[in-house]
């Protein structure tokens, strides 16, 4: 007697069958999505603004006397302003002469250290004290407006790091920042260096603006690789700034290490030609 054949089983119904057990995948999927990014927003904005500014008085009252002691140095120019800007260099090479015998240990590697701070900071120094006046102060002040305008930007936005391993405070946003602030300055520092500021022309051109942005991004990244080199030399130092001789800022090296890739580029590019 043969077998009675099997009696066939009914195809599940896909749609109301298999719904219910994808259902569940996909539910944790999404949670687990937006865990992640609630501890993406919390690691940027772990840390109140009020304690991430809690050093800003200290820091505004040290810019605002480095200044005023700038400001009277090219006031009085000659030899007054020549002397302010070799006691600076002296000052920055003094402290990359210590940091670079603490970050590296053979002798070979401190004298080509030395060598190395030697033209690095003793020739933006030189072009600096050679420059006219108003190309001085458009310098100054482009690489005050970077550090600024990065400061708020990182510690108000914060984000991505950069570069952690090197200047872990460093931040995309930071960066951004310092790009708005060397674009500001130079718009209104040509505007009142061609006239402007009498109001005889007033704005700029779609070209112009894109110029002016370019520049200051050129000028902002300048600033920011010669903070980025003065962090990789602490690391190596084990040190978190050059000195403790400015309240709020650390040593003078801290406040002219973005000074000295843009003071360079300045004077090699614009100084023949002003």
């Amino acid at each position: 007697m043969a077998d009675a054949e099997p009696t066939p089983q009914a195809e599940p119904d896909r749609a109301e069958d298999l719904a219910p057990d994808l259902a569940p995948d996909r539910e944790p999927a999404r949670e687990r999505k937006r865990d992640r990014a609630r501890a993406r927003m919390k690691r940027y904005v772990d840390v109140p603004l009020s304690i991430r500014t809690s050093d800003l008085p200290v820091r505004a009252a040290s810019a605002l006397v480095m200044i005023a002691l700038a400001a009277a140095a090219v006031w009085a120019g000659g030899a007054w302003l020549a002397g302010f800007i070799g006691a600076v260099a002296l000052a920055t090479f003094v402290e990359y002469v210590l940091l670079g015998h603490r970050a590296f240990s053979s002798w070979s590697g401190r004298g080509v250290a030395l060598v190395f701070g030697l033209v690095y900071i003793g020739f933006a120094g030189l072009l600096l004290a050679q420059m006219p006046v108003f190309l001085m102060v458009g310098v100054i002040g482009t690489v005050i407006c970077v550090d600024t305008f990065a400061y708020f930007f990182g510690r108000t936005i914060g984000g991505p790091k950069i570069a952690p391993a090197i200047s872990p405070s460093k931040t995309w946003a930071g960066l951004l920042g310092g790009v708005v602030g060397a674009s500001l300055w130079l718009a209104g520092f040509v505007w009142m260096l061609a006239g402007r500021g009498s109001f005889d022309m007033v704005g700029y051109d779609i070209a112009e603006l894109a110029q002016i942005v370019a520049v200051g991004a050129v000028l902002a990244v300048a600033a920011q690789a010669g903070d980025f080199f003065e962090s990789w030399l602490k690391r190596r130092a084990g040190r978190k700034d050059s000195s403790n001789l400015i309240p709020g800022h650390g040593g003078v090296f801290d406040r002219t290490d973005g000074l000295i890739p843009v003071a360079l580029l300045a004077g090699l590019i614009l100084a023949p030609t002003a």
